[in-house]
């Protein structure tokens, strides 16, 4: 592209030309063939901090902190972050971070889980011992009722008895089963 645009009319040497557009269209390329589409100002503002932090280290011959690139560039420390953040390459949760011997820590590993944390899946546990312990009839009022979302009364005329019975059968289920759970 630098080579059939350049014009000798214009004086200018080629490599003065052509370097810049270069760097536009490998910028341009990376920009559109990215796995994560980043906006174009974001990345811009990520490639100023990046310039910046370049050009203070060989300044002041010591790393930056967020604060001091932000300054020199004149956005705040929070948009710095966000923007360097954007342009990072995602990276697979399998990938290994850590290596030694045939162990191996993965990100996978340092990812907290807050929904499935020990304390819920022994109550699963719990939970479980506590329904197999009813009795068949009670065991499958219990599961139309609260894991397949069913009505009382699509539960008594799924088995044929009265919405009265199905209301006992589950209180005395459910009273049950917290008497076994409180012990």
């Amino acid at each position: 592209k630098a080579i059939d645009n350049f014009d000798l009319s214009q004086g200018v040497k080629f490599s003065t030309y052509a370097v810049p557009m270069i760097i536009g269209e490998i910028r341009r390329y990376l920009r559109d063939n990215n796995s994560i589409r980043v906006s174009r100002s974001l990345r811009d503002t990520a490639y100023k901090a990046i310039y910046a932090r370049e050009a203070f280290i060989k300044q002041n011959n010591r790393e930056p902190s967020v604060m001091e690139v932000a300054g020199e560039i004149g956005i705040s420390k929070e948009d710095v972050v966000f923007a360097m953040d954007a342009i990072q390459s995602p990276m697979s949760l399998y990938e290994p971070v850590y290596s030694e011997g045939g162990d191996k820590l993965c990100i996978m590993d340092q990812v907290k889980d807050t929904k499935n944390t020990e304390a819920s899946w022994v109550e699963n546990i719990a939970l479980r011992d506590a329904i197999e312990r009813l009795g068949d009839r009670e065991r499958k009022i219990i599961d139309m009722r609260f894991f397949e979302g069913k009505t009382q009364m699509e539960v008594a005329a799924e088995l044929a008895i009265s919405q009265a019975q199905i209301s006992r059968i589950e209180k005395n289920a459910l009273k049950s089963m917290r008497t076994y759970l409180q012990q």
